[in-house]
């Protein structure tokens, strides 16, 4: 019986991730989601954003030789919850008022 609770939790986590990276992506593109937001206000403030998120962005993809694989694999494991902390906000949104 513990191997079936160990399957049903980790199938919950899973839909959990999925329904975080999903809901992130929707908040993201949709019409008046946070892209929509950043190029509602103003160019410079856009462009200013845009930099730095592209400068972040560069600086983590050359910072990944820096890290031991110890460091990458905790950075893993605390993407993959805050992912799933982050479907399951959605989800209590979705079932609270109808829509993320």
């Amino acid at each position: 019986m513990p191997v079936f609770f160990q399957v049903l939790s980790e199938f919950a986590l899973l839909v959990l991730v999925t329904l975080g990276a999903g809901g992130t992506i929707y908040k993201i593109v949709a019409p008046d989601g946070w892209l929509a937001w950043l190029f509602g206000r103003s160019l410079s403030g856009s462009a200013a954003a845009l930099t730095a998120l592209v400068a972040i962005a560069v600086l983590a993809w050359f910072s990944r030789d820096w890290a031991t694989p110890r460091q990458r694999n905790h950075a893993a494991t605390l993407s993959f919850y805050v992912l799933a902390g982050a479907g399951l906000v959605y989800l209590a949104q979705l079932w609270l008022k109808g829509a993320i």
